[in-house]
C-alpha cells in the first residue's frame, strides 16, 4: 500500500497573528508536490509545521501514524553552513546517527555516490566556506538525500541555482522518487516551475489551502487575479503545459479606513 501524508485541521497561531488555518489534505507518496502561493500564504510555515519545527494544533499523519522525524529529509529557506566544514564531511552529517571515531566504508560510499548522483564530486574536498549560494544548496540537498528519506521537505530548494541547475536538481529529484517511492513536497514561487514539474499542486493564501490538484485545474486566470492579483496570459507550448506570462497588476482596492490613517 502506497505510503499518504494527512493533514488534518492544522492550525498554527503566533501571538494574535493565525498563520495556518484549518488546512487539511490527503497527499499520495511518489509524487513531487509543488507548494505554490503568494508572500506570506503560509508555505513556509506549512513546511515547519510538517516537520515538527513549528507548534500546531491539528493532526498530521505518515502512513497512519505520527511522522517520524527519522522519515523526514527538510531543508529550510534560510539553509547555510557557516562552520570551516569540508563538503564531504557536511554530506556525511546526513548520517549523524551512524557516525563515530570510525566511519564505516559503506556510509563513505553512500556519501560518494550522492556526491556523484548530484555531479559535485569534484567539491568533496573544498570548504563549505568557499562555495556560491547555489553550491552550498546543492550540498545541502545532498546532505537530506544521504538517508533517502521517504518524506522530503523542501522550502525554495532551487532558488539559488541558475535555470540549468534548477533542471538538473529537478530531475535528481524525479529520479528520486521514482526509486524510493518517497514524497516530495516543495515550496516554490516559479509558478511555470511548477506546472512544468510537479505532479500536483497545493495553493496556500492567507494561511488557507484554496487549491489541490493539478496544476491547470488549480491555476486558472480567475485565480491568478484573486490570489496573486495579476493579469496573464496563458501561452500554448509544445509539450502541452502552457507559460503563464505575467501582464500587469491587478487594481488594489484601499481600504477607506486606512486611508484616514
Amino acid at each position: 500500500m502506497m505510503a499518504r501524508l494527512v493533514l488534518k485541521d492544522l492550525d498554527v497561531q503566533h501571538g494574535r497573528a493565525r498563520i495556518l488555518s484549518g488546512v487539511s489534505a490527503s497527499i499520495s507518496a511518489g509524487q513531487i508536490v509543488g507548494l505554490i502561493g503568494p508572500n506570506g500564504a503560509g508555505k513556509s510555515t506549512l513546511l515547519n509545521t510538517i516537520s515538527g519545527q513549528a507548534p500546531a494544533k491539528g493532526e498530521i499523519l505518515w502512513n497512519g501514524k505520527p511522522v517520524d522525524a527519522r522519515d523526514i529529509g527538510f531543508m529550510p529557506q534560510q539553509c547555510q553552513v557557516r562552520a570551516e566544514l569540508s563538503v564531504l564531511e557536511v554530506i556525511l552529517l546526513g548520517r549523524h546517527e551512524q557516525l563515530g571515531w570510525h566511519i564505516a566504508d559503506n556510509t563513505l560510499g553512500a556519501a560518494s555516490r550522492i556526491l556523484a548522483f548530484f555531479g559535485i564530486s569534484d567539491l568533496a574536498a573544498r570548504s563549505m566556506l568557499t562555495l556560491s549560494g547555489g553550491q552550498q544548496q546543492l550540498v545541502l540537498l545532498a546532505q537530506r538525500l544521504l538517508r533517502e528519506p521517504q518524506l522530503l521537505l523542501l522550502d525554495e530548494a532551487t532558488s539559488a541555482l541558475d535555470v540549468r541547475h534548477q533542471m538538473h536538481v529537478i530531475k535528481l529529484l524525479r529520479d528520486y522518487v521514482g526509486r524510493t517511492g518517497a514524497l516530495v513536497l516543495i515550496a516554490v514561487h516559479d509558478l511555470n516551475l511548477a506546472a512544468r514539474h510537479s505532479d500536483t499542486v497545493m495553493l496556500l493564501n492567507g494561511g488557507r489551502l484554496v487549491g489541490h490538484g493539478a496544476f491547470d485545474t488549480v491555476i486558472t486566470p480567475d485565480i491568478l487575479r484573486s490570489v496573486y492579483g495579476i493579469e496573464a496570459d496563458f501561452i500554448p507550448t509544445r509539450s502541452g503545459i502552457p507559460v503563464i506570462l505575467p501582464l500587469s497588476p491587478t487594481s488594489i482596492e484601499t481600504d477607506p479606513i486606512e486611508e484616514t490613517r
